[in-house]
């Protein structure tokens, strides 16, 4: 899994993302139309015409008492809509679908410069409460813009894909043994066999292409000539996407911890093993200056020995953590999973919070009683019980739906024993199968860079999630970009949520005016 960015999760965790209750239903015709297309060159293709030309019905953003995204959203002043977009581009008579979007308008109508669309990556994350973050980063730019969030297809509010799985998004390691990788792999072949049974019909649609294709539709029911675009982690791919399928029809691009389409596949996270390592040693050193607080080690060894304990207790018999109604039993796939999930942010609030995890979890390996703290319980609600289904359902859909991945279990097995000498604790998580072993191979090909991109990339030079080699592809393949690099971090996702004046202002300077700068820049840690 490719996590959404910093700001984002600890927003979710607050409840400012995860919108309360999804639409039920399919429609089967889009809204009234309205006038022509904003201009000739944003024409639709052929059959389209009435999803381009139809009117949002903007309504208030609450859909019931629990919504804590609805009400932060009309406290803002922002306004909801569903927008009918086909299911298959190719029948656009045939079955339609919702997405949700928000708008946030700006309040410098004066100097207003056009729509923002804010993805925050997942894949599969809902994008609805994006603005309400990204507006207060953007400091005085932010009232120039509309900001609109929108809950890619199927996910969020959007029309729903939920295949009933037991566990939410992300991956869980093999283990240390074949026992361990035989497990991950039947859970991989039932979640497949699961969203097929569920959703046949859907699964072939659920594409980073379609979700492109579906902003171009929201661009015209917004009525843009062009849309701006502010895409972090996945969300680059998906930002990139929209570049060259629609190469006329974006204005300013800023793609944050950017993904090299040519690497995109099913298996994102492989051969991020040296980056991770780095991260988790960079963390164990700050806990270690803190042994009075965490009492995990006084040294970087002793931290990462005590934690191979933990690991290795979960091995004999699952951790009991929390108490009730919030207990759970962590055994060796999901101990280093939580650890991993952890370790894409290197600020001080972000490792205070995993050290503090990861003592609790020493505790329960020692026997010892444990309570969790509210935004910990709902973090493993979200990963491992039947709560984070409709996101997992949708993340798997649209990676296993995009490219094809190797099909033969060995192949993983094998890289997982390539890899497990120099990273025991991460070659088995970042190196092992999916469910898009088991899945229908992709009706379309993955995206390809044909266009060139005036486009703002931000990366992180260590990266745990996304290797900032990724970046530099990205941006050797679009001369005219330019590169933002963030010098000596083990961050993942920059703006806005690292808290670097060079990289914030830079981008900032970039969405006011349009004019990237004029050569690459490099800003400190």
């Amino acid at each position: 899994m490719i996590t959404p960015g910093t700001a984002v999760r600890r927003a979710s965790a607050a409840g400012l993302v995860l919108a309360a209750g999804l639409t039920t239903g399919l429609v089967t015709a889009p809204a009234a139309p309205a006038a022509t297309p904003a201009s000739a060159d944003a024409a639709p293709a052929a059959g389209l015409g009435r999803y381009y030309q139809q009117r949002p019905h903007w309504h208030g953003c609450t859909q019931n008492a629990d919504d804590e995204t609805g009400r932060a959203l009309d406290a803002a002043g922002a306004r909801c809509a569903d927008v009918t977009v086909p299911l298959d581009y190719s029948k656009p008579r045939g079955r339609a679908i919702t997405v949700a979007i928000s708008r946030l308008k700006a309040t410098d109508t004066r100097h207003r410069i056009g729509s923002l669309l804010i993805n925050p990556g997942g894949p599969g994350g809902p994008a609805l409460g994006t603005g309400l973050l990204v507006r207060p980063m953007m400091k005085e730019t932010g009232a120039r813009y509309d900001l609109i969030g929108m809950d890619p297809r199927f996910t969020g509010r959007s029309t729903p894909l939920d295949c009933g799985l037991t566990s939410g998004p992300g991956l869980l390691s093999a283990g240390p043994d074949r026992a361990g990788f035989d497990r991950q792999t039947a859970r991989a072949k039932d979640v497949a066999q699961r969203c097929r049974t569920t959703n046949g019909p859907l699964l072939p649609h659920v594409t980073t292409r379609n979700t492109a294709r579906d902003i171009d539709v929201v661009r015209s029911v917004l009525g843009e000539r062009k849309i701006s675009y502010l895409g972090f982690s996945y969300g680059t791919y998906l930002g990139t996407a929209y570049t060259q399928m629609f190469p006329k029809r974006y204005d300013r691009v800023v793609l944050d911890s950017a993904l090299d389409p040519d690497r995109y596949n099913p298996r994102l996270l492989k051969g991020a093993d040296a980056e991770n390592e780095k991260a988790y040693d960079d963390w164990a050193d700050w806990t270690a200056a803190r042994d009075a607080t965490y009492g995990l080690g006084r040294t970087r060894q002793q931290v990462r020995a005590t934690l191979d304990g933990v690991i290795a207790a979960s091995t004999r018999e699952p951790l009991t953590v929390g108490t009730a109604p919030d207990v759970f039993r962590l055994d060796n796939s999901q101990v280093p999973a939580l650890l991993f999930t952890e370790l894409a942010d290197e600020t001080e609030p972000a490792r205070a919070s995993l050290a503090e995890h990861m003592a609790l979890l020493a505790r329960a390996a020692e026997g010892r009683p444990t309570t969790l703290p509210p935004a910990f319980a709902a973090l493993m609600r979200s990963v491992f019980t039947p709560a984070g289904s409709p996101v997992a359902s949708a993340q798997t859909a649209i990676l296993c739906g995009d490219v094809a991945a190797p099909r033969d279990p060995e192949t993983y097995w094998r890289d997982i024993e390539s890899g497990r000498a120099a990273h025991p604790l991460f070659a088995p998580l970042t190196e092992s199968i999916t469910p898009c072993a088991f899945w229908d191979r992709p009706r379309e090909a993955p995206v390809r860079v044909s266009h060139d991109t005036r486009a703002l990339i931000v990366a992180s030079t260590g990266d745990p999630r996304v290797p900032y080699t990724n970046s530099v592809a990205l941006h050797d393949r679009l001369p005219s970009s330019r590169l933002l690099t963030l010098n000596g971090a083990n961050q993942h996702v920059n703006y806005g949520a690292y808290g670097n004046a060079c990289i914030d202002s830079t981008v900032n300077s970039y969405l006011a005016t349009g004019r990237l700068p004029a050569r690459d820049r490099t800003c400190a840690k």
